[in-house]
């Protein structure tokens, strides 16, 4: 059987094609096969940043004696987890309960009948650190399906009722009180590191909804740390915007150097309320050039923003981002010296990975700096603003020579919601407060892209019955859109309704409202399904509820449909909305950092609402029932 991934829109996908393994995509020809050949099906789900799929790739699946294994006993399948988030937070979950951790490139080997009974994340191609070689699981999983398979099957089933994430939850009837709010706060501070901003050790993720949670309780020592350190630390592109996905160490310096779009997104974001709250000018211009870098490199020719920059490039994590002290004079001349005190760089460089010491180093060679502007408020005193914008432009275009890493032009629904939201907020602020310095038709541009992103959306990705679908590539539109879609889209038109006051924005919001409560709310717990109900059947239907790395649907669509409520008066909106606060209002504050949109959504809840000045068209009663 032939690798069958050729043809799919996903670049993820496509990076396997050429693999000898004969790969599916997830679907009905891979699930029928598995039933009449009776094999187990070898599930391999990842995406196309994600530095050791990419090493899992060249050391097992381009190797054809591995391939031949797991041709010969398995149906085997790749997933991309962007595109089928449901099918990855359903083996996610399994493996962790049977490993007790996860994280990608995730493999998991199923019955037929899709249930799981092995998983485990990268494997090496020979045993090391304790790790089996991914040969010798294939051998072992093979043999054991052929002398216990139906052992193998009745396991399976037994695991079937622990993945259904949060959906087994019973709403509680306890009040929502500010005094839960409190407590978050008081949890997140016993985490928090204060001499380096964030929270617990490393790997350190930009948690963004976090830090907007504390921004709205008023909070300032956090989150002002956390916005800080993360600006000045090599997560933060000093050269060209943007963050990557997250810190390695404790310090903020050496990333994981994938780029996705709703870490931009989200912390664009939180850099704009952040300087709201704080009247920092630094912030303001973390926001603006993460937006820059949005705009300049990951925007589609439609208005449609690409998912994510790969992390690797020549084979390399980070070979596109660090630098030398040598190519760092050789591009700067005469600002060479004061640069590099600026970015903190030395001839020992900085450039090592803790978690596995020396090896990019060795792959790199030494001397390495992932620049950072730790120093910020001295330097941006010694130096004027032309000579650090000449700094920063050198830089970029010698980068800019460099092999780029490779770029996943997918558009996702949910993630350019984000970006639209981002986009529209921003803009509105410039707008109707200046700026000193800032181009003032910078406003109206954010704008612009934000409404050609949202019509994009709403236009493009969608059905032949008009129903929105989650990927668009190549110029086609795939898959049934998830409840974060929905929900992310609907916090966007909401501010787009909000920031420009045309009602095609309101009307949109109230459609995909009333289709999210139609398709997604479950009559008898309250709250929200991930899937559709008329979504493809997996083994379970999910109700995922954490925030992290981006708000959850269920967390996101109570904001939205609460924030309608508010604009509408429309009692059914908020009633669906408390629902999810009913199944989560508890575990929340217990557990903030998990649940950074969801404590958001109760802070407004029991907040007095915004009045805002665009007249809200009038809505008929509704006729009751969800």
């Amino acid at each position: 059987m032939a690798n069958a991934l050729a043809s799919e829109t996903s670049p993820y996908l496509r990076q396997h094609a050429e693999n000898p393994v004969a790969w599916l995509p997830w679907g009905d020809r891979a699930l029928q096969r598995a039933v009449a050949e009776n094999k187990p099906l070898l599930v391999s789900i990842g995406y196309s940043s994600c530095h050791w799929c990419h090493v899992m790739e060249r050391e097992s699946f381009e190797d054809p004696r591995t391939a031949e294994l797991m041709n010969e006993a398995f149906v085997c399948v790749k997933v991309d987890r962007e595109e089928r988030p449901d099918v990855d937070a359903l083996y996610m979950e399994a493996v962790q309960g049977m490993t007790g951790h996860g994280g990608w490139p995730l493999n998991v080997f199923l019955t037929p009948e899709q249930l799981p009974f092995y998983g485990g994340t990268y494997f090496p191609p020979e045993p090391r650190h304790g790790m089996p070689a991914w040969t010798q699981v294939l051998q072992a999983i093979a043999e054991s399906w052929s002398e216990r398979s139906e052992e193998i099957r009745a396991g399976g089933e037994r695991l079937r009722g622990q993945l259904s994430g949060g959906a087994q939850l019973q709403p509680s009837s306890e009040p929502i009180r500010a005094e839960a709010l409190d407590a978050a706060v008081a949890k997140l501070r016993e985490s928090f590191d204060v001499d380096e901003g964030g929270f617990g050790a490393a790997p350190k993720f930009p948690q963004a909804s976090v830090l907007e949670f504390l921004l709205l309780r008023g909070e300032r020592e956090m989150s002002r740390a956390t916005l800080r350190a993360m600006a000045g630390g090599g997560i933060h592109d000093q050269i060209g915007g943007g963050f990557a996905r997250y810190s390695v160490d404790r310090f903020w310096t050496v990333p994981h150097f994938e780029k996705m779009l709703y870490d931009n997104a989200l912390l664009a974001r939180a850099y704009l309320h952040g300087w709201q709250a704080f009247g920092e000018r630094r912030l303001l211009d973390v926001c603006l050039d993460t937006l820059d870098w949005a705009m300049r490199e990951m925007r589609g020719p439609e208005g449609g923003f690409y998912s994510a920059l790969d992390a690797d490039s020549e084979g390399v994590e980070g070979r596109y981002y660090v630098w030398t002290l040598a190519e760092l004079r050789a591009a700067l001349g005469e600002d060479a010296e004061q640069a590099i005190a600026w970015w903190g760089a030395t001839e020992q460089g900085n450039f090592a990975d803790p978690h596995h010491p020396g090896t990019q180093r060795e792959a790199l060679g030494p001397g390495l700096n992932v620049l950072q502007d730790r120093e910020h408020d001295h330097f941006a005193a010694a130096l004027d603003p032309q000579t650090r914008e000449r700094i920063r432009a050198r830089l970029l275009a010698a980068r800019d020579k460099r092999v780029r890493p490779a770029l996943d032009d997918k558009r996702l629904t949910a993630w350019n919601a984000l970006m639209i939201a981002a986009l529209a907020e921003t803009g509105a602020q410039l707008r109707d407060a200046p700026v000193d310095d800032v181009d003032p038709a910078l406003a109206q541009t954010l704008l612009d892209a934000a409404s050609r992103c949202a019509q994009f959306v709403l236009d493009q990705l969608r059905d032949e019955r008009g129903r929105l679908l989650r990927s668009y590539n190549d110029g086609q539109a795939k898959i049934g859109a998830y409840l974060e879609d929905h929900a992310f889209l609907l916090e966007a038109t909401i501010v787009l309704f909000e920031t420009t006051c045309e009602e095609r924005w309101f009307a949109q919001a109230t459609a995909l409202a009333d289709e999210l409560i139609a398709r997604f709310s479950d009559p008898d717990r309250g709250g929200f399904f991930s899937t559709a109900s008329d979504h493809e059947p997996l083994i379970a239907r999910r109700k995922d509820l954490e925030d992290s790395p981006i708000p959850a649907g269920a967390s996101s669509a109570a904001m939205g449909l609460l924030r309608l409520a508010q604009l509408t008066g429309d009692e059914d909106y908020e009633r669906h909305a408390v629902s999810v606060l009913r199944l989560l209002h508890e575990i929340a504050p217990r557990h903030p950092s998990a649940f950074g949109h969801l404590l958001q959504v109760m802070h407004w809840y029991l907040s007095p609402a915004r009045p805002i000045a665009c007249a809200v068209p009038a809505r008929p009663p509704p006729s009751g029932g969800a």
